[in-house]
């Protein structure tokens, strides 16, 4: 069952939740961080002794190494992104993918032990300050989460705007974009086991009492997010690339349009108006709202290339639409940035640092043109539809892995 949580200000502050992050390339909603559990109390009379002791040194040690990257997920600092990503967390990560092994021995089919240790974990989003339950699939979904928050953060840090002197940084970026893309797509196959596999699982009533961190539709959202900022990046490098085509670039921002949408019709499910909640509801926005504007963008540069007075108003009119994005991008940026826990607002980088820079351009300019060829009533008309693309990208696919050999009662008898 889920704990009842306190919504009071000191309640929250309790939950060691910042009232301030820093730079945000890729918003995490905070790490769940699992608290103690007392295996021995729970299994000490069914489980051989050694067996109990190895569950719980697994779990303690993910328990402290979580309760000390927490900070640094929603403050992380420039000088701690490397190649491929923080170290600290990649260890979290490898305890938690040695953890789940040992205690897939509790939910496997059959188990008597599913529900015999009540597992607890501090939310970040739901009012609830943790969420404790006695049953192992809701710890099996619990570290899936983590793990993809996990690499939600390890891409944050590749991604954050570096500063240097040199031309060696601008090939360490490259790089660092192609490992963040990898970064999203592991993320994306651990949230889509966790739905397809894990979520099935819980009983029913149970499944009702989940904080709203672990609910269907945020994680189902938070698997968009990951394929839509995939695709970013992508646009992103073809946005500097010489050999992309408007074709592919506007291919890329319609599907950036698909996954934002997707992602914003799930989490607008769920009431979620302040704190984490509330920015990751933001943040979707925002990002739904940016990739508009790439894609009126790019939609209206082809239109143009059209020799007709029909594609060359639809182009005005596409490029009006983007422009209007653009401006609804920035007050979305500023909404974003200014709930608590607030963020810096950094100047535009990244695909909406070029946008930013070309799309007042080209309407300006466009719109001189086409008024001097065509009637105002033509220009001003709604704009175009865009063209639907699937998203090309898929997640990495991630299967839960097989009970560790550990649970062979055997290994444990003293010789």
């Amino acid at each position: 069952m889920g704990c009842v949580g306190s919504k009071s200000e000191d309640a929250i502050a309790n939950k060691g939740r910042p009232g301030t992050v820093e730079e945000v390339a890729v918003f995490v909603p905070g790490l769940r961080a699992p608290k103690n559990v007392d295996f021995v109390q729970s299994l000490g009379d069914r489980l051989p002794k050694r067996l109990v002791e190895h569950l719980s040194a697994l779990r303690t040690k993910i328990v402290v190494m979580a309760a000390q990257e927490a900070p640094t997920v929603a403050k992380p600092r420039r000088k701690t992104a490397t190649q491929h990503g923080g170290s600290s967390l990649a260890d979290l990560l490898q305890a938690l993918e040695d953890y789940l092994p040992v205690l897939l021995g509790l939910a496997k089919d059959g188990s008597q032990l599913t529900d015999k240790v009540r597992f607890a974990w501090a939310n970040q989003m739901d009012d609830a300050e943790e969420t404790k339950m006695a049953n192992a699939w809701y710890e099996v979904l619990s570290v899936l989460h983590l793990m993809a928050m996990i690499c939600f953060s390890e891409a944050n840090l590749l991604l954050l705007p570096k500063v240097s002197g040199d031309g060696h940084h601008l090939k360490e970026y490259e790089e660092s974009r192609r490992t963040s893309i990898d970064k999203f797509l592991k993320a994306a196959g651990y949230l889509d086991c966790a739905i397809q596999h894990v979520l099935p699982r819980l009983p029913p009533d149970l499944r009702k009492e989940l904080p709203v961190d672990l609910a269907e539709g945020v994680l189902r959202s938070l698997h968009i997010q990951a394929l839509g900022q995939s695709v970013d990046i992508q646009l992103w490098m073809a946005m500097d690339s010489v050999t992309a085509t408007l074709a592919v670039k506007r291919r890329l921002a319609c599907e950036m349009v698909k996954c934002w949408q997707q992602a914003t019709d799930y989490i607008a499910q769920y009431p979620l108006a302040e704190g984490w909640g509330g920015k990751h509801h933001l943040f979707i926005k925002l990002k739904y709202v940016e990739a508009k504007a790439a894609a009126y963008y790019y939609h209206g540069l082809l239109l143009d290339e059209g020799n007709t007075q029909k594609s060359h108003t639809a182009a005005v009119a596409a490029l009006k639409a983007a422009d209007d994005f653009l401006k609804e991008s920035k007050r979305a940026s500023e909404a974003f940035n200014v709930l608590p826990p607030t963020s810096r607002n950094p100047p535009p980088w990244g695909s909406m640092k070029y946008l930013c820079e070309k799309i007042p351009k080209h309407v300006s300019s466009k719109v001189r043109i086409n008024r001097d060829l065509y009637s105002q009533d033509r220009i001003l008309e709604r704009a175009p539809t865009l063209p639907d693309f699937p998203v090309a990208l898929k997640p990495d696919e991630y299967r839960l892995p097989e009970v560790d050999p550990s649970w062979n009662y055997s290994m444990w008898i003293s010789v």
